[in-house]
């Protein structure tokens, strides 16, 4: 038995808590009524030091995430835990969906009678933190989980954001309030606001990472491709990223961004933190105490995107010496007739398709070939649909040469630098300012290898850095893609 929580109403929903799914409930309702909340069934017994557990979704999810093809509720239930769940705004930022927390949270410590301990999947730990630091909910929640909370945003919200995505991150809906505020550069900015914050430090955090990708082809094997240079991911966000210095992290471990949140993955790790007498954390590791891992090697992709109503070709330049090279066509078309033609004219068009099921470009297709040891020279991706489509290219480079170029963020300018003194490079920077989520105009351009950022106000600037490189005579092209957040005093925030 499941209670859904209204306003004024209270209806009950029958859930089979010994179902691994949890029957019909929320089923084709992605993202169900923003402030309702559920009440999961009480177990015959529940021990007086076991607090209830709130779950609390992330992005482009609903509360449904927590029993469909999941059992962490049946865990959490056979395990003696009263549950509740709630759904927020899939799509909206962390003040709109903190301060709607925030008072839901009132509402089931009233319900209850004590305090809760939440666990929080992605974007959801971000949401929560938002709502017991600002929005004042910290009184009624003991302490929080965080899943694979991206804490310091990701470089996949830049990409969605960037010049060359737009097209398609557009058509598939990518842009909206909470992809716009996971860019890198404005977490930065909520960071500063939060981590200082009087409030920040009344419920103790507690971690978790995850370092394994999807299968090949899949979403979260893409996703894991485009974020290894910023460190080990689970297909959707970073370690680093899931990392706060004043946590502890309970564990890094090799679940995806999807299998983090199941309850035979995680619920017995965690077990120990949700009475009102938790496990002595001593010998966990904050953040501060770990050796976090730099980001050696932003310049590992070759990007490119936009709309095609016939056949399109894009040109790659391969460098010599690479391992490896994988090519994602993503696209709104899942015809897209691919052929990928190497340097000597050979065809091949054995692609791996599949749909993308994850929060950055959700309903895309993955046209994906991986080439081991390819020749050096101009390789050629064409394309031809059947009908008009919106794509996105990302070429990702298993090769020396990622570690050649390096985009450093000093106060109000944009730096490209070069690693190694035998490279030359030549570049271009596309800056695209945001203001409350929309696009506004620039004509800013680079010099002598720097950007100093326009003075347009407050908002977030995506930049897209385009370089042509060449080393010993053997060229190669690589995007590097930064978010940068300007307060509205002027104050500059970013990676």
């Amino acid at each position: 038995m499941i209670k859904k929580i209204g306003m004024t109403v209270l209806v009950l929903f029958l859930l089979l808590p010994s179902w691994s799914q949890a029957g019909s409930f929320g089923n084709d309702d992605p993202s169900g009524v923003p402030g309702q909340w559920y009440v999961g069934t009480t177990p015959s017994y529940v021990a007086p030091s076991k607090q209830p557990i709130l779950f609390v979704h992330g992005l482009n999810s609903s509360s449904n995430t927590w029993w469909n093809d999941n059992n962490m509720y049946d865990t959490a239930y056979q395990n003696g835990y009263e549950t509740a769940f709630i759904d927020l705004y899939p799509t909206k930022n962390m003040w709109d969906n903190g301060a709607l927390l925030a008072q839901k949270i009132r509402d089931i410590y009233h319900y209850y009678g004590e305090k809760v301990v939440v666990v929080a999947h992605s974007k959801g730990g971000i949401d929560t933190q938002s709502a017991l630091v600002h929005y004042g909910a910290y009184p009624y929640v003991s302490r929080m989980i965080t899943l694979s909370t991206p804490h310091h945003g990701s470089q996949l919200a830049d990409l969605a954001y960037s010049s060359w995505a737009g097209w398609l991150a557009g058509i598939l809906g990518s842009k909206n309030d909470a992809t716009y505020s996971l860019q890198t550069g404005y977490m930065a900015y909520f960071r500063s606001e939060t981590d200082q914050h009087v409030n920040v430090n009344k419920n103790p955090i507690y971690t978790f990472g995850g370092t394994k990708w999807g299968s090949f082809g899949s979403s979260l094997y893409w996703g894991g491709l485009y974020l290894r240079p910023y460190g080990s991911n689970d297909g959707a966000v970073t370690v680093n990223s899931s990392r706060l210095p004043y946590a502890t992290e309970l564990r890094v471990g090799d679940w995806n961004h999807f299998t983090i949140k199941g309850g035979s993955s995680t619920f017995n790790l965690f077990k120990g933190y949700l009475n009102e007498t938790t496990l002595d954390s001593t010998g966990l590791k904050t953040q501060s105490e770990e050796q976090s891992s730099s980001f050696h090697n932003e310049a590992s992709s070759f990007v490119r995107g936009g709309e095609s109503s016939g056949k399109k070709q894009e040109k790659v330049m391969v460098e010599a010496g690479a391992e490896s090279v994988t090519f994602d066509w993503i696209s709104d078309s899942s015809s897209s007739h691919l052929t990928l033609k190497d340097p000597s004219g050979k065809m091949s068009s054995s692609f791996h398709v599949k749909k993308d099921d994850s929060e950055y470009f959700n309903g895309a297709y993955h046209h994906t070939l991986t080439i081991q040891k390819p020749a050096y020279g101009e390789w050629t991706l064409e394309s031809n649909p059947s009908s008009p489509e919106k794509y996105l290219m990302v070429v990702s480079f298993d090769s020396i040469l990622n570690d050649s170029v390096a985009v450093n963020i000093v106060q109000d300018e944009i730096i490209l630098k070069k690693k190694d003194k035998k490279v030359d490079l030549m570049h271009d920077m596309t800056l695209e300012y945001y203001k409350d989520g929309k696009l506004k105009e620039s004509n800013a351009k680079s010099k002598n290898g720097s950007l100093k950022l326009p003075n347009l106000g407050e908002g977030v600037y995506n930049v897209t850095i385009d370089v042509d490189g060449k080393k010993d005579k053997n060229d190669f092209k690589r995007t590097i893609i930064k978010t940068i957040y300007v307060d509205a005093t002027g104050k500059v925030y970013g990676q």
